[in-house]
């Protein structure tokens, strides 16, 4: 059986083939990342394309790429197609960059939490998970780690 790719698709249709629920479905079109329209029953619909849309969304939320800059790509994107290969190569391009300096600070990350376990390093001027630098002695005197950015103090 030949499928119709010019029929659009029920929201119920695209949760269920796309392994999202229908309120995920309404988050991402509420967040700009997908479009739809209403018929002239009132019922949402959507192109097929979106299938394709849905699908990059998830692979780069499961990958850690924000939202908003997920959605940044997306509309760069032609809308009246899905993403094709050359799309996704782009955009997991760009997104390899931020990821690679994402595992980079991980990895630094990591092997430094070793040596601050235990040390107290809310008082240490060389902490470098905490305080790399001693960046914090210029904020003053005092305990400035119980201050906000604003001056103020946290918890009152």
């Amino acid at each position: 059986m030949k499928i119709d790719v010019s029929v659009p698709l029920s929201v119920g249709e695209v949760a269920r083939r796309s392994g999202v629920s229908i309120a995920t479905v309404h988050f991402y079109e509420a967040k700009g990342l997908i479009h739809g329209w209403r018929n002239n029953g009132n019922q949402r619909r959507y192109r097929r394309d979106v299938l394709r849309r849905i699908a990059v969304i998830k692979v780069a939320q499961r990958a850690g790429v924000p939202l908003a800059t997920i959605k940044i790509a997306l509309d760069d994107l032609p809308a009246e197609r899905a993403p094709s290969s050359k799309d996704w190569a782009r955009l997991s391009s760009n997104w390899r960059d931020m990821l690679n300096e994402r595992i980079r600070s991980l990895v630094q990350l990591r092997d430094q939490l070793d040596e601050c376990i235990g040390c107290g390093c809310l008082s240490l001027k060389d902490c470098p998970l905490r305080n790399p630098g001693d960046q914090l002695s210029q904020r003053g005197d005092g305990a400035v780690l119980l201050e906000s950015d604003d001056g103020s103090r946290n918890g009152s």
